[in-house]
């Protein structure tokens, strides 16, 4: 049953979708459930049909919605839960706090911008807060996975001005800054910090007052990932190998200091001296992936490797790539949940496409460079080979 009856011409996307308000308050939260993150569906239609279901899954799904939301959305999801209270359905609470903060006034302004993590671990972080005496201020962060915080400096600009750096920088980089959770960037910003070298801190400025300017609660030490409430659905679902195809994934490298013994070791199966039938030499090559996969993916490389993959799934989502999200956010749910990583194919496709990846560049090197040093398996070809030659003369 409805709370009431609004007009938006947007509605009338959701109808042409197969939306209607008027079946039972399941099945009309399940179709818009269903129609979240479809081309042509704006997720502040959604909200405000969720707003006239007077049903608690409705509020249910707008939290889920809150996490991580910002702007109009944000605003249409606070309105729609406003107006469920009014009509004495409470919101429950959210199964995926951003982040524990003590927040005031001003920090609930606050909005935030995410690059995509480009091929090198690299991205952009926005912080953004109105001023006083009109404008705001930005903090403007570049974060590496490798080297943590690269650099921060806050800087004062006009809304326009903001909205030109913006436009200017997707031009010129050829990527898409997204509407964030300022939480999430706090987040990503302050982690960022904590693993940047003690050697490499000066460098970068002095954080801890460039972020006081904007936020006046303590730094964040933990991250629930809003993409577990946003994707509670398809992160109870396998990660598909198919992730792999896509470019945030194709252009991801584990270091190569991770990966070399694995590849040295799978080259030493290849070339033993001993003769082994190919199912052999298959057996031990597949032995090796699965003790990478177990160790990669787990410690603090599978932690760092859990929330690239989560941070990959918030991106996705918020450009429309909700299905690539979702694989994301299950591949992620698995290690955070301690689950065997070798038996899920998605980990065992990705770690081969890794291991291979180093492989062919050694390969290609080797091809490069003339050999000083054989291996054994090598060095007896050659010694086969010579006397060959020999019987011949």
């Amino acid at each position: 049953m409805s709370l009431s009856r609004e007009t938006n011409p947007d509605d009338a996307k959701l109808a042409e979708a197969g939306f209607d308000p008027a079946v039972a308050p399941a099945d009309a939260i399940a179709k818009l459930r269903e129609l979240k993150g479809k081309a042509g569906i704006a997720d502040v239609s959604i909200a405000r049909a969720l707003g006239n279901i007077a049903d608690t899954s409705a509020a249910a799904m707008l939290v889920e919605m809150e996490t991580g939301a910002a702007g109009a959305i944000r605003r249409e999801v606070r309105r729609a839960l406003y107006k469920m209270k009014q009509h004495g359905i409470d919101a429950p609470e959210s199964g995926a706090p951003a982040v524990s903060t003590v927040q005031d006034n001003a920090s609930e302004k606050i909005d935030a911008m995410l690059s995509p993590i480009d091929i090198e671990g690299a991205r952009i972080v926005w912080i953004v807060k109105p001023r006083v005496q009109g404008g705001v201020i930005r903090m403007w962060a570049l974060i590496s996975e490798r080297d943590g915080l690269v650099g921060a400096q806050n800087t004062g600009l006009s809304r326009r001005e903001l909205k030109s750096e913006r436009e200017e920088l997707e031009r010129r980089a050829q990527i898409k800054l997204v509407d964030a959770d300022w939480r999430v960037a706090d987040f990503i910003a302050c982690e960022a910090w904590r693993n940047t070298p003690e050697s490499r801190r000066g460098h970068v400025g002095n954080f801890l007052t460039l972020r006081s300017e904007l936020i006046a609660s303590p730094p964040p030490t933990e991250l629930v990932h809003p993409v577990y409430g946003e994707l509670a659905a398809e992160a109870a679902g396998e990660p598909s190998v198919d992730l792999l195809k896509e470019p945030e994934l194709l252009e991801w490298r584990l270091p190569d200091a991770f990966l070399k013994p694995y590849v040295d070791e799978i080259a030493q199966a290849g070339e033993s001296v001993i003769v082994l039938s190919p199912v052999h030499k298959q057996e031990r090559v597949n032995a090796v992936i699965d003790r990478a996969t177990a160790q990669l993916l787990s410690g603090d490389s599978g932690r760092r490797i859990q929330r690239r993959l989560e941070d990959i799934a918030y991106y996705l989502a918020r450009v429309g790539r909700r299905t690539q999200a979702g694989w994301a956010t299950a591949a992620a749910a698995r290690i955070r949940d301690g689950i065997d990583v070798t038996k899920v194919l998605f980990f065992q496709a990705f770690i081969r496409t890794q291991l291979g990846t180093v492989a062919a560049a050694e390969q290609q090197k080797a091809e490069a460079e003339p050999r000083l040093i054989m291996t054994p398996a090598e060095a007896m070809r050659a010694r086969e080979a010579r006397e060959a030659r020999t019987r011949r003369r």
